[in-house]
């Protein structure tokens, strides 16, 4: 029976990752974290009958301790979420919350000696180095949840990584592809939120919309797979049927395929290295009948090409980047700023950062600080 603790279990993934767990028989969840959202928590604990929880929010895990009545370990906050990372019988830790709050966990999970399935992008985009040099240094495994990164990860199975000539990432391009900067002027949030493939949370939605999704994707695929950024190539495909590619240094070209449902890359994740059957819809290329490529609109789409500048800088303008993109979007959903304001509203960040090269945990974490003072001082 394999065991796994679950840190963000009411977001997308979360769900989707109990859904999985529900339909096999041999994989136990022994904790569970949230936010905020103690309603769905509590019908999750009813559910999968976890050991410990935790709810960042420690009003809301008062209440949500009073309306259980001891059937369950309530914690809150930071050490809550550490605390659930680093369960001792945990196998795997689910790393599925949204933001750079996911880095400490993550850290004090590899350090539990937990392998990691990674569906947090801000902790590689923030803290690569650190999180990879963790990894090596405690012989633990990192599997990504992203499909994207799945994809890749199933295209290097058995190949010799060092005759990889380039990765060629997929993208479905947003609701937005084939739009220019005059017809993205004043796009609202309902139809940003309009994703044509996948269904995901409102924070990664509208980085789809933007391509910065596609911006976070390659930097964790250069610390994932350990290639150079210029190995990277962003690939818009509009039917969402090949999830990533790679490409070797003798012209052949591996890919994975699938329909476009997250459970799939999540169950892999969860049961690697087998693969389990399900009931999610299998892929008919008769109906699929065509696939087609794109190169991605980078002067529309700026956030994927400033994403590639804080990628060549590194150090600690990966976090401003990564900061000033979090705040922006809140900013958009909140309606306080426009949509084509998001890459003005980075760059204007990572134009005022002084970048350390080799930075540490607290300064990232101060990078992230300055850059929400920064943006507010302007866009408050």
């Amino acid at each position: 029976m394999k065991k796994i603790s679950i840190l963000g279990s009411t977001g997308s993934i979360g769900k989707q990752t109990i859904d999985i767990v529900c339909k096999q028989n041999d994989i136990q969840i022994l904790g569970l974290t949230a936010n905020t959202n103690i309603d769905l928590l509590e019908k999750q604990i009813e559910l999968v009958k976890p050991q410990v929880v935790a709810v960042m929010d420690e009003q809301k895990a008062s209440i949500l301790k009073k309306r259980i009545r001891g059937k369950v370990e309530v914690l809150s906050g930071m050490d809550g979420l550490i605390r659930v990372a680093t369960l001792e019988k945990v196998d795997i830790v689910v790393t599925a919350v949204v933001g750079m709050i996911g880095i400490r966990p993550t850290v004090e999970a590899i350090k539990a000696s937990k392998d990691i399935a990674l569906a947090n992008k801000e902790t590689l985009v923030t803290a690569g180095q650190i999180i990879m040099d963790l990894i090596k240094e405690y012989k633990v495994n990192i599997f990504p949840v992203d499909s994207e990164h799945s994809a890749i990860f199933q295209s290097l199975k058995g190949e010799n990584k060092k005759e990889v000539s380039k990765i060629l990432l997929t993208a479905s391009g947003g609701p937005f592809r084939g739009k220019n900067t005059e017809q993205l002027k004043d796009i609202t949030k309902t139809q940003a939120l309009n994703h044509p493939n996948w269904s995901m949370g409102p924070k990664i939605t509208i980085d789809s919309a933007t391509l910065m999704n596609k911006g976070l994707e390659v930097i964790e695929a250069k610390w994932l797979f350990d290639v150079a950024p210029d190995q990277i190539q962003v690939v818009v495909h509009p039917q969402s049927i090949i999830h990533s590619m790679v490409e070797y240094n003798d012209g052949s070209v591996i890919a994975q395929l699938g329909v476009p449902d997250m459970r799939i890359p999540i169950q892999y994740a969860l049961n690697y290295p087998r693969r389990v059957e399900n009931n999610i819809r299998k892929l008919d290329l008769f109906k699929v009948a065509s696939l087609t490529f794109e190169e991605p609109d980078i002067k529309t789409f700026r956030c994927l090409e400033l994403a590639y500048r804080a990628l060549e800088e590194g150090g600690s303008i990966l976090s401003v980047l990564n900061a000033a993109n979090e705040l922006a979007v809140k900013k958009f959903l909140e309606d306080k700023v426009r949509f084509l304001e998001i890459p003005e509203i980075i760059e204007y960040a990572m134009d005022k950062h002084c970048n350390i090269k080799n930075p540490s945990l607290t300064n990232i974490f101060e990078a992230e600080k300055e850059t929400y003072e920064i943006i507010e001082s302007k866009w408050g």
